[in-house]
């Protein structure tokens, strides 16, 4: 795959991300969940202004400038801070956000994890010029399928917190 096409089918990529986030968005019941899945969709589309714009520049020079890509991803006690803050809604008798949500949460991971492998791959097999454009989109994009399996296992009550056991069964 050359790089006009790696672009090409990155957009690809960004635009059903987009799209899930889209419609994750519209269902959304909860003002959490409909801020959380926005402030994703609007960063996909960031994504895709991006990758037009680079796309463009390949076709009209034959070479690609990598440009900063910014991410909404936050510090790591930003984001248990505002889980803290929905687990207590949740523990306040909301865990009804396992609904259409939820089902919305495991689309998007989904969707995370196929465009994450998409740029993990394009990373391991274009040139330097490639490579290049596409290191920050396995970071943000492995930041994205954090966010959301977080989101689930919070919502969902596994006891689980990035992939971390929030308490051991045979402590208690």
């Amino acid at each position: 795959m050359n790089l006009e096409q790696a672009i090409t089918t990155a957009l690809e990529y960004e635009g059903r991300v987009h799209k899930t986030y889209s419609e994750a968005v519209e269902k959304a019941e909860h003002d959490v969940a409909r801020k959380v899945f926005k402030t994703l969709c609007d960063e996909e589309m960031g994504h895709i202004k991006y990758l037009h714009e680079r796309l463009e520049e390949w076709r009209s020079k034959g070479t690609v400038t990598v440009a900063t890509l910014d991410t909404v991803l936050v510090s790591k006690a930003a984001i248990e801070a505002g889980a803290a803050k929905l687990r207590q809604r949740l523990e306040s008798g909301g865990r009804e956000v396992r609904g259409t949500e939820f089902e919305s949460l495991k689309k998007a991971l989904d969707v995370e994890r196929e465009t994450s492998a998409f740029y993990k791959q394009m990373v391991a097999t274009l040139n330097d010029e490639g490579r290049r454009l596409f290191e920050r989109f396995v970071e943000i994009e492995e930041g994205h399928v954090a966010i959301v399996q977080a989101e689930m296992d919070l919502v969902s009550g596994t006891g689980f917190w990035f992939d971390t056991a929030e308490f051991d069964l045979e402590k208690a």
